[in-house]
């Protein structure tokens, strides 16, 4: 980017205040103000911002980001040789065999850890570490040659696909809505979240009954799961959800340990939301692909249950993420509050669906008010929820029939499909600009 570019777009994103920034470094495009309240010269600025973002590489920023991290953690993380975030001197294995296990173990590999994921029809995890004297590189090459029919990779860390801005500094609490009335039967609906912890305190919650799961040690509620948790069963008065007064399962794969994140913790939660008969899981989680977890989200698939993910936002020419781009994964997008594609967010033909994902509101953790959100972790929430509105029970052929009656409600874009509508807009009316919430606090 030459200076003139970068001047430029510093001047642009001062003019366009607002807290919420896109995953990993975005700067806010205006997302706490709707057209309304910009002023003239941003809402002459922003069309320039997104045209001036959109070939900016986000992919290698994400990378930065997971530098940083690494850097922090260092007796904990590290990287795999294309700069994704790994747990260190860690390797993830699925042997295709007795006689490959042992294989490996004669190998020199020596077993850690063992999750037996008995949700997905007893496929056993494996964490190795490495024989001496072998790279973590050279290991994984190894155990590949050993059992080709197993699946191998390095023990990758996902991240959050969006990001969440600052409350108000003196939020009141959340009113009831006045009388909205719920659907016969909502209260046993349930949908799945894999995710950070959820602020269960939060008022917008108060009538979602929330199953936590995935830490050993207490809750450790946080922005991100509290907003996506928000966005799926919440309810409050001028806020809207997608399955509101529902049975939120709610695994936390972070917990606040700094291999938080890691494909072991969300196998785990996957086969336990399969254990558990939940239908539909929602994962607004980002990586690079990685032979194991797609094993085990082809199994849940296979298995009936509907894998919702967002597609991520490094980019629209960045490489595809995880786990949103592995066939029978919905993936989403997002657009704005004008319904144009996030200029951060991926394209391609993982995106099945776009939903609303910024210039609006969620739950913020750890208050009693909301906060802007940004990413397509928040438009992927509202399409979870709307395919577990009527899919409940698990079926290879109710999940296809789930997805083609929530495509048949898309809205056509003035964009073609290959800019990443895919079938087009849902939720639409999901969307909870941050003006409505600010009526709701002046009364």
């Amino acid at each position: 980017m030459s200076p003139r570019t970068c001047r430029f777009l510093a001047l642009a994103v001062a003019l366009l205040s607002g807290a919420a920034h896109a995953q990993l470094r975005l700067p806010s495009l205006g997302t706490t103000l709707s057209p309304l309240t910009r002023s003239p010269l941003a809402q002459r600025v922003e069309p320039l911002v997104d045209n001036v973002l959109a070939p900016v590489d986000l992919a290698a920023a994400r990378l930065d980001e997971t530098a940083a991290r690494a850097r922090a953690h260092r007796r904990e993380l590290d990287r795999d040789p294309r700069g994704e975030l790994i747990v260190r001197a860690e390797l993830l294995a699925q042997p295709s065999g007795a006689a490959a296990r042992d294989a490996l173990l004669a190998a020199g590999f020596q077993p850690l850890r063992e999750d037996a994921l008995d949700g997905l029809d007893d496929d056993a995890l494996l964490v190795l570490r490495a024989p001496a004297g072998l790279s973590l590189a050279d290991a994984l090459a190894r155990a590949r040659a050993l059992d080709p029919a197993g699946a191998y990779d390095f023990h990758h860390v996902y991240l959050g696909s969006g990001s969440v801005g600052a409350p108000a500094a003196t939020a009141p609490a959340v009113p009831e809505p006045p009388g909205r009335p719920v659907a016969a039967g909502a209260a046993a609906l349930q949908v799945g979240l894999i995710d950070s912890g959820v602020d269960v305190a939060h008022p917008a919650l108060r009538h979602a009954t929330i199953r936590r799961h995935g830490c050993t040690d207490g809750d450790h509620p946080a922005p991100h799961g509290t907003a996506v948790a928000s966005l799926m069963v919440g309810e409050a008065a001028h806020f809207e959800s997608a399955l509101p007064r529902a049975v939120l399962v709610a695994s936390d794969v972070y917990c606040d340990a700094p291999t938080g994140g890691s494909v072991e913790a969300i196998a785990r939660e996957l086969a336990w939301m399969a254990k558990q008969h939940v239908a539909v899981v929602n994962i607004s989680l980002v990586g690079p692909p990685n032979q194991v977890l797609q094993r085990l989200v082809e199994r849940a698939i296979a298995q009936g249950v509907l894998v919702v993910a967002a597609v991520g936002n490094d980019g629209p020419a960045a490489p595809p993420l995880y786990p949103a781009s592995w066939p029978g994964v919905v993936g989403v997008g997002a657009v704005d509050g004008r319904l144009r594609l996030l200029a951060e967010g991926a394209r391609g033909p993982q995106v099945m669906v776009v939903a609303p994902g910024a210039d609006m509101v969620a739950a913020a953790s750890g208050t009693h008010g909301f906060a802007p959100v940004r990413g397509t972790s928040f438009a992927a929430p509202f399409v979870a929820g709307l395919l577990a509105a009527d899919y409940q029970s698990a079926s290879p052929d109710g999940a296809r029939t789930a997805v083609a009656r929530l495509v048949a409600t898309a809205r056509d874009l003035p964009q073609a499909a290959r800019d990443g509508i895919g079938h087009g807009l849902v939720a639409e009316r999901l969307r909870t600009s941050p003006d409505a919430v600010d009526l709701a606090r002046a009364r």
